[in-house]
């Protein structure tokens, strides 16, 4: 069922959207080479008690994945696209790292990614999430009242293919709202015009995510993280947003 939300529904969403932004702007900071997976985690637990906060992820069971996710955050690496668990492994120079958090606060959920590179880039991995932060950008600047869901997802899918990139369709952006994931299903392409017709009242995370060499994944033998068929380094940008009277509202707007 798709839900709509009241302007004082969405106003009451605020905190959460700040506190993952808040959170992920703080873990950023902080990771650096020699950083541990497990310890993002661990300091994301910390946060999350600290502002009483509620994780979406540590039940989280899906179809798709082995068993409960166990963790407060994923953590993905490199070739990780996607539901990176975290696990025993020190950051290395260079990483391409992506964080994707969501948590619940006053029973309200908010959601975001973000994807940066620890020590030394590479150019093409500057490229790669550039690319999907300027993708994000243009499925949230499509996200209009009287428009079409295919409008936010063709947008999307515009900026990756034409800077050459592979888009998946597998997995996409969600509705949000009381729980992490709900109806609308965001693919990251479609054709304009087609889908749902946006109103005012609709949350949704709008998540462009993509691989440098494919579009094609795997389930890494932890059940959960997701990585490329060919290895290569794959990014992720996500924002929760509403849909207001006026236009998208970003709730996870980073400082």
């Amino acid at each position: 069922m798709i839900e709509h939300f009241t302007p004082r529904e969405i106003e009451a969403m605020r905190p959460a959207g700040r506190f993952v932004a808040d959170t992920l702007a703080t873990l950023r900071d902080e990771v650096a080479v020699g950083t541990n997976l497990l310890d993002i985690d661990a300091r994301a637990t910390e946060l999350i008690a600290a502002a009483g906060a509620t994780s979406c992820y540590v039940d989280y069971h899906p179809s798709f994945g082995a068993s409960p996710f166990g963790k407060v955050i994923c953590t993905s690496v490199n070739d990780a696209a996607l539901h990176g668990l975290p696990h025993d492994y020190a950051v290395r120079d260079g990483d391409l790292v992506s964080l994707d958090f969501a948590v619940a606060v006053d029973g309200w959920v908010a959601d975001s990614a973000v994807s940066f590179v620890v020590g030394r880039a590479r150019e093409e991995d500057l490229r790669l999430i550039e690319t999907t932060e300027r993708a994000l950008a243009a499925g949230i600047a499509a996200l209009q009242p009287g428009g079409r869901l295919g409008d936010v997802s063709a947008a999307i899918g515009a900026v990756c293919r034409e800077a050459g990139y592979g888009v998946n369709l597998q997995f996409g952006g969600h509705g949000v709202g009381r729980t992490m994931h709900g109806d609308p299903h965001v693919p990251n392409d479609s054709r304009p015009g087609r889908g749902l017709k946006l109103r005012p009242g609709l949350v949704v995370a709008i998540e462009p995510w993509l691989m440098a060499g494919t579009d094609e994944i795997y389930t890494d033998g932890d059940g959960w993280t997701l990585r490329s068929r060919d290895g290569s380094r794959a990014a992720h940008s996500e924002h929760t947003v509403a849909l207001t009277d006026d236009g998208p509202l970003v709730l996870t707007a980073r400082a």
